[in-house]
């Protein structure tokens, strides 16, 4: 194949996106289950907010697990047609989201 490193590379992204995603939702069950399994005092407003860190870290992995495979696919075209772009927005939003995520946890 002509664009074999290219798309090795590709391949690896994506398996590295995949990889952020099982640590992302890792982490927000980690946080929910800490809190629930550790906490002795129960305060309603911090219960909803550690399930909301659980649900926002697992819908976080299912978006980026569908922004990886559409770049991983959109990349694979471009690299067999010749007309690669690197991907700005979807770092942007993932970059975003994260932020949303590390602020809800030092919440």
């Amino acid at each position: 194949m002509k664009y074999a490193q290219q798309h090795l590379a590709n391949e690896r992204t994506f398996l590295a996106w995949l990889r952020t995603v099982i640590a992302i939702v890792g982490v927000g069950f980690l946080a929910t289950s800490l809190h629930f399994t550790i906490g002795v005092h129960r305060d309603a407003r911090i219960d909803l907010i550690s399930i909301v860190v659980g649900m926002f870290a697992c819908a976080l992995g299912l978006v980026i697990t569908v922004l990886a495979t559409s770049g991983y696919l959109q990349k694979k075209r471009q690299i067999n047609e010749g007309t690669f772009q690197p991907s700005g927005a979807h770092v942007i939003l993932i970059a975003v989201f994260m932020v949303i995520l590390l602020s809800i946890i030092i919440l």
